[in-house]
């Protein structure tokens, strides 16, 4: 049975976050969307890629109404690394995500498969969150591989917020 199903109330999400903050779901109230992008972590080429790309659009987001966190696995440590290395700091990176809390998220979970990698990881997640705390939208991968295109997320973006589209796969 799935934990996250659009127009139902999004699983508790509170992380610790590199701006040294705790950040709670429940406490987001933006114009429109919390953007949820999970990430596997400072190990993965294709995070940085992707959120880097993120990182340089923050304001076409922000413009939106779209209030965006990126949340990891790793180490504190590891995240103001990031951070650094991958040079986005326009970013909300939150850091510490426990697997049991990844699973309410439906997140799949992969073990490390060389030195590079941790342990345990959780793979890709995007999710729209309405300012009530519901779900609209989910996108989860389990590979690290296929991810919502952003300009694609802005263009849909604009589409459900001029004919006031209603989220879809509540059945």
């Amino acid at each position: 049975m799935k934990n996250v199903l659009p127009g139902k109330q999004a699983p508790q999400l509170t992380v610790q976050t590199t701006k040294g903050v705790e950040w709670n779901l429940v406490n987001e109230k933006p114009e429109n969307f919390t953007m949820v992008v999970f990430y596997r972590g400072i190990h993965c080429p294709v995070c940085k890629k992707y959120l880097t790309e993120l990182n340089s659009k923050i304001e076409e987001f922000r413009d939106r109404g779209i209030e965006v966190i990126c949340i990891s696995a790793n180490t504190e440590e590891l995240a103001k690394k990031t951070v650094a290395s991958w040079d986005i700091d326009q970013l909300n990176i939150g850091y510490g995500l426990l697997t049991e809390d990844a699973r309410k998220w439906d997140l799949y979970i992969s073990e490390g498969i060389n030195d590079k990698e941790p342990e345990a990881f959780f793979e890709p997640g995007l999710f729209l969150i309405k300012p009530d705390n519901s779900v609209y939208a989910a996108s989860i991968q389990s590979m690290p591989f296929a991810r919502p295109e952003f300009d694609a997320i802005l263009k849909a973006v604009d589409f459900v917020l001029d004919k006031n589209y209603p989220a879809r796969g509540e059945a």
